[in-house]
């Protein structure tokens, strides 16, 4: 069992998931998942992102019954968003565990450095350090307004 977040983790996790709902919102395609979300992925581990969208072709296989316990599928496109907590480095790791099991886009975001990390398959890691960051592959046309993120982590 995890701890609940913190107020800066629940309050950007509440930022990240309305802003993706509004794009959502504009083509209403595939799944959105939240912190809660579990996923056991190919590899045999479980694993839960702060964000997760899963593509149709992804969602298919997946029956009724199914989908509404833990999903065996990896999702196509995952936000880990840092707490304070968490280990850079460890954090890191698992962002690689998502690309190796057929995540197609991932991002670390490190609200502490204003940072992100994005991570795809065969590509290496990348760093951006906008206000914004745009989407790309699964989530093309999604743009993260992290200015307004970034406002989550300042009283």
């Amino acid at each position: 069992m995890n701890a609940p977040a913190g107020g800066h983790s629940s309050s950007g996790n509440a930022e990240l998931i309305t802003q993706f709902g509004i794009w959502w919102k504009t083509h209403q395609t595939g799944r959105v998942f939240d912190s809660s979300g579990g996923f056991y992925l190919p590899d045999g581990s479980l694993a839960s992102p702060d964000l997760a969208y899963l593509l149709p072709e992804t969602m298919r296989p997946i029956t009724d019954e199914q989908f509404g316990t833990l999903l065996y599928a990896c999702p196509d496109f995952v936000v880990e968003l840092r707490s304070q907590s968490d280990r850079l480095g460890d954090t890191q790791q698992k962002m690689e565990t998502w690309i190796a099991n057929g995540s197609r886009l991932a991002w670390l975001i490190d609200p502490f450095q204003e940072r992100v990390f994005t991570y795809k398959p065969g590509a290496a890691v990348d760093i951006v350090g906008d206000a914004s960051i745009a989407g790309e592959g699964p989530v093309a046309g999604f743009a993260l307004d992290l200015a307004e993120l970034w406002k989550r982590y300042k009283l």
